[in-house]
């Protein structure tokens, strides 16, 4: 059997639709500390992209984060709310793209719930600080690249298929629909 069957018999791809890509997507960012928050994507000049930490993921998938109102971010987000988020787990599995939109907001209710002292390096008046705002990112469609049974296995089944010169690939991607 040569590997392009074996990959096709390991059943590599699967989409996921609803809660399933809701896990997904929670799962994959709670791994990543940062991701890569991209705006201005749909226009005809290359996209913006700066690193960002999500403050939370909520059970419907949603993204949240805080932000300067006066940022380069904010502006772009208020001529355009479609956004694109990057995330990196690990090395070499973990990955998601997200594509989706954004609401800004100065919720002092969700602000009181993000924050975490060490926030006080970009919000020097602390949570009360005026600057503040929420962005919320309502993901409708991505796509991911995992491991179907973690890294450890991932990784002894790469070793494997090194020494006896087949593959073994434990991968998993598709499509995700929140």
């Amino acid at each position: 059997m040569n590997s392009i069957d074996k990959n096709q018999e390991e059943k590599n791809f699967e989409n996921l639709t609803g809660q399933e890509g809701v896990e997904k997507v929670k799962e994959l960012v709670d791994k990543a500390d940062t991701c890569l928050f991209c705006t201005a994507i749909e226009t005809d000049k290359p996209f913006e992209t700066r690193p960002m930490a999500p403050q939370k993921v909520d059970d419907n998938g949603t993204i949240w984060f805080l932000s300067a109102k006066d940022s380069h971010k904010n502006l772009e987000l208020q001529e355009n709310p479609k956004a694109q988020l990057l995330f990196q787990g690990s090395s070499f599995s973990n990955y998601l793209s997200l594509y989706g939109s954004v609401n800004i907001s100065q919720n002092k209710t969700k602000i009181h719930e993000l924050w975490q002292p060490t926030m006080k390096t970009w919000f020097t008046e602390g949570e009360d600080d005026p600057r503040i705002t929420v962005l919320e990112f309502i993901p409708t469609e991505g796509y991911y690249w995992d491991t179907k049974n973690g890294i450890a296995v991932a990784t002894v089944k790469q070793l494997f298929g090194a020494i006896v010169g087949e593959t073994y690939d434990d991968s998993i991607q598709g499509n995700i629909k929140v």
